[in-house]
């Protein structure tokens, strides 16, 4: 390989990496991936800290009161609305499957 074909797939490497980490890992590292992405904003989404917004619960207390494994049908339909702030998105269901793992291995006991 030359230098420019090199420099190329650094170059491509470094726009694609998180997009190919996403699609290569584990379907719990890419559910964590999402939430930081999508999530982290508002929420505290690992196993300590506060969520940046009062008003957001901690990912790592919803099994507290919620049945975690019942989020991944509503997380792949849009129907998830925790509240009026808290934007609508649709997940694939691949997407879904994976924050739900990925939420199923911070919960609290």
């Amino acid at each position: 390989m030359n230098r420019f074909g090199l420099a190329v797939l650094v170059a491509a490497a470094l726009v694609c990496g998180d997009r190919l980490a996403l699609a290569q890992g584990s379907a719990q590292s890419r559910g964590e991936a999402l939430v930081s992405q999508h999530c982290a904003m508002c929420h505290a989404i690992g196993r300590g800290g506060n969520s940046p917004n009062a008003m957001a619960r901690s990912f790592r207390t919803l099994g507290r009161t919620y049945p975690i494994e019942t989020l991944e049908q509503q997380l792949s339909n849009g129907s998830l609305l925790g509240h009026p702030m808290m934007p609508s998105f649709t997940l694939t269901p691949r997407d879904a499957r994976a924050i739900v793992r990925y939420l199923q291995s911070i919960q609290e006991q």
